[in-house]
C-alpha cells in the first residue's frame, strides 16, 4: 500500500521515522523539501565526496580506495559537482524505518531537467540512519547541487512486518552515520 501525506506523518510522529521532520513542504525560493501528497522530499547535508582522478586510481566496490574521491564541506549554499562526474553526498535527515515499511528514492525533476541524476538504493523494513545519496552530473558543465535543499523524494510503502528486517540480519550499512563508502 502507498503511503499518503497523513500516514507518512503518523509515522514521523509515532515512530521518529524522519527527524528532522518537516511537515509542511517547504518550496519558496528553494528547491522543494518536506511531506508532499504521497512522498517526503529530503535534503542533501553540506558534505560531499567527488570523485577524482588526480591519484590515477581505480573504483573497485570490493576494495574501495579513499584516494578516488576529495571530500568537500560547503562553506556557501552549494557544491559545484564537475562535469560528467558523480559525488557522495548524505541526506539532512536520519531514518528510522518501521518494520513494515518500505521506501523508495527518486530523483526530484528540477535536478533532472538538468542533466543531474541522483540513485539512492532502496531502504530497507527496520533500517536506521543517514542515507547515501549518490549524485552523477551527466553534462559537459559543472553542477550546482543547493545543501539543505531537497534532491530525491521518498516515496513509502507498507506491507505486512516481513521475517528478516534490515535490523535482524544485521546489515553492513544498518545505523550509518555521515556518507558511507562501499561495504563488503
Amino acid at each position: 500500500m502507498l503511503l499518503n501525506d497523513k500516514q507518512i506523518r503518523q509515522l514521523a510522529e509515532k515512530h521518529r521515522m524522519i527527524d528532522p521532520f518537516v511537515e509542511k513542504q517547504k518550496h519558496q525560493g528553494v528547491i522543494s523539501y518536506g511531506l508532499s501528497s504521497f512522498g517526503y522530499d529530503i535534503r542533501v547535508a553540506e558534505e560531499f565526496k567527488i570523485f577524482t582522478n588526480v591519484h590515477s586510481k581505480h573504483v573497485d566496490p570490493k576494495n574501495f580506495s579513499p584516494e578516488s574521491y576529495i571530500d568537500v564541506k560547503v562553506t556557501g549554499d552549494h557544491c559545484l559537482i564537475p562535469p560528467n562526474s558523480f559525488a557522495l553526498a548524505r541526506s539532512v535527515e536520519y531514518m528510522r524505518m518501521p518494520e513494515d515499511v518500505f521506501a523508495i528514492a527518486v530523483g526530484k525533476s528540477t535536478y533532472a531537467r538538468c542533466g543531474i541524476v541522483t540513485n539512492v538504493t532502496p531502504i530497507e523494513p527496520g533500517w536506521e540512519g543517514y542515507i547515501t545519496l549518490e549524485i552523477s552530473n551527466t553534462t559537459s558543465l559543472p553542477a550546482k547541487i543547493y545543501a539543505n535543499e531537497g534532491l530525491v523524494q521518498l516515496v513509502f510503502l507498507k506491507g505486512e512486518k516481513p521475517d528478516l528486517t534490515y535490523n535482524l540480519k544485521g546489515g553492513k550499512y544498518h545505523k550509518q552515520n555521515g556518507i558511507t563508502l562501499p561495504r563488503i
